[in-house]
């Protein structure tokens, strides 16, 4: 085997960088918040994941103080949605560089509903929704320990809406909602489905 060796700190020599393609493909941090003035964000980010379950704890993390982030500093509070193919245009809509007054749930045509334990609406047509409390928010640091403009959020779910249709016998389909996930390059994703399912149970 021959390998290509790159120090990420003198560039990768690649037509494309490969690290988001490497590291991928990754569940999006569809995200919705809200600013003290009350305009609602919506966007979402391809670094995402969770973190604990107990209590259940995601995350995702911005390039940039952006919108997002801003408002979940303000508010401490936000919502996840599961990106799916049936919304995906919608998601990318509502990933357009706008200003902060702007609605993202009208841009991409969404309706924004009021949550349950929360005060930032969500997606209506979403199927999985985690409604969630900011716990911490950090800047990124590198190995040197120089500030960096990346921003990582994590927020504890206290609600959680699924569609009924998504669960048979007790148990979450995770293929039935066609979930998306961001690959690499310019616009790459990938979708799960039960064809490439496969078990591999954990050694006792």
């Amino acid at each position: 085997m021959t390998t290509h060796f790159y120090e990420p700190a003198n560039g990768h020599g690649l037509a494309h960088n490969p690290f988001k393609a490497i590291v991928g493909p990754r569940p999006i941090g569809w995200i919705s918040s809200r600013d003290r003035q009350g305009n609602l964000n919506l966007a979402p980010y391809s670094f995402f994941n969770a973190f604990a379950d107990a209590p259940p704890i995601i995350g995702f993390a911005s390039a940039g103080y952006k919108d997002s982030v801003r408002n979940i500093e303000q508010t401490g509070e936000f919502c996840w949605h599961l990106a799916t193919r049936a919304l995906g245009e919608a998601m990318n809509q509502s990933a357009a560089t706008v200003e902060p007054d702007v609605d993202e749930f009208d841009l991409a045509a969404l309706t924004a509903t009021p949550s349950s334990v929360i005060d930032v609406p969500h997606v209506k047509e979403a199927q999985v929704v985690f409604e969630c409390r900011l716990s911490q928010c950090l800047r990124l640091t590198s190995a040197a320990g120089e500030s960096m403009d990346n921003w990582l959020v994590l927020g504890e779910v206290v609600g959680v809406h699924i569609d009924t249709a998504l669960i048979d016998d007790g148990v979450y389909q995770t293929a039935a909602a066609r979930p998306i996930l961001r690959g690499g390059g310019p616009g790459d994703y990938f979708e799960i489905s039960n064809e490439a399912l496969f078990e591999m149970r954990r050694p006792s």
